[in-house]
């Protein structure tokens, strides 16, 4: 089975991969948040980090790409693959508002027309490029169901199948459902056998037995994609693999790691203790407290503050 974190914009960045893969590592690759290329932009600053090799193994990166102009993703790509970059995948998933309404993410799955001009077009250029690894640059897909409804996967599949992707992951539930509710199993299943590509599924596997659910449903099924569960219980990977479940003393090490990056790659206090906080919004669904201890930690004000916050909720165990 290959397993891959998911990317998660403000949560999954390259300090989170970098402390993941020292501590639990056991994935077949990572996702980064998304890049949006834009017309004679340079990347600086985070977007930089987030693809530079430096912080990141290029072997087993793939970096996403959030847009609905082909020219503009084949210029990503040159810059991708100057880095060393083999992979990039198109972000056709985002429920963001802000993303759909630009056409963008899950926006590009409201008119299968437009979605199909836009893989002619760049698979089409992409194939005469003048710089050999893009024309050889593989590509994958992360996309939803559709908009409202999830029969519209129907008319969107056959425009995957027509086009030479590596992969083709599903999160089954449409745009206005954001993460609420219960994913389209049985409309997963539907394209899980129909499509020509290798299929990851994406969305709601929290725990190891959302993780056995799936493949006794599923038994063909050869990669999976996990999130919200991964931040959650950053061992989950290790369990589904054989191995033993997050400890206290792992839950310290891998928050106090989190912060120092955070604290380091931002230089400011505040902003890190914001990104923490986003972390413990998963993480904390795995400790006995009550959501007034957790509170505590959403509203330290400072270091010293999220520290007691923190001790408070780990010395009342695990669920």
């Amino acid at each position: 089975m290959k397993i891959y974190p998911a990317p998660m914009e403000g949560v999954t960045g390259y300090v989170f991969r970098q402390v993941y893969r020292e501590m639990f590592g056991g994935v077949d690759g990572y996702f980064t948040p998304f890049l949006t290329p834009a017309e004679k932009r340079v990347l600086r600053g985070k977007e930089r980090r987030e693809i530079d090799p430096e912080f990141n193994p290029v072997d087993m990166t793939v970096p996403q790409i959030l847009t609905d102009d082909p020219d503009k993703f084949l210029k990503m790509c040159l810059l991708l693959t100057d880095l060393g970059y083999t992979e990039v995948n198109l972000n056709a998933g985002c429920p963001s508002q802000t993303v759909t309404g630009k056409n963008r993410g899950s926006g590009m799955l409201k008119d299968p027309a437009a979605l199909d001009r836009f893989f002619d077009r760049l698979f089409t250029e992409k194939e005469h490029y003048p710089e050999e690894p893009v024309r050889s640059l593989r590509i994958s897909v992360k996309t939803r169901l559709g908009m409202e409804d999830p029969e519209e996967f129907r008319g969107i599949l056959p425009i995957y199948n027509r086009y030479p992707l590596c992969e083709v992951i599903i999160h089954p539930r449409v745009k206005k459902e954001f993460y609420n509710g219960t994913p389209h199993m049985d409309a997963f299943e539907e394209a899980f056998y129909n499509s020509l590509h290798p299929v990851c599924y994406n969305g709601d596997i929290w725990t190891l037995e959302d993780y056995e659910r799936l493949t006794e449903r599923f038994p063909t099924l050869d990669r999976i994609m996990i999130g919200r569960g991964l931040v959650a219980d950053p061992s989950l990977v290790r369990r589904i693999r054989g191995g033993d479940p997050m400890t206290i003393p792992e839950y310290r090490e891998f928050s106090d790691r989190l912060l120092d990056g955070y604290i380091e790659s931002m230089q400011n206090e505040t902003n890190a203790m914001m990104r923490m906080k986003e972390a413990w919004l998963y993480m904390g669904r795995q400790f006995d407290v009550t959501e007034r201890e957790l509170k505590k930690i959403y509203k330290a004000k400072n270091k010293a503050e999220y520290l007691i916050a923190r001790e408070g909720v780990l010395a009342a165990g695990l669920k």
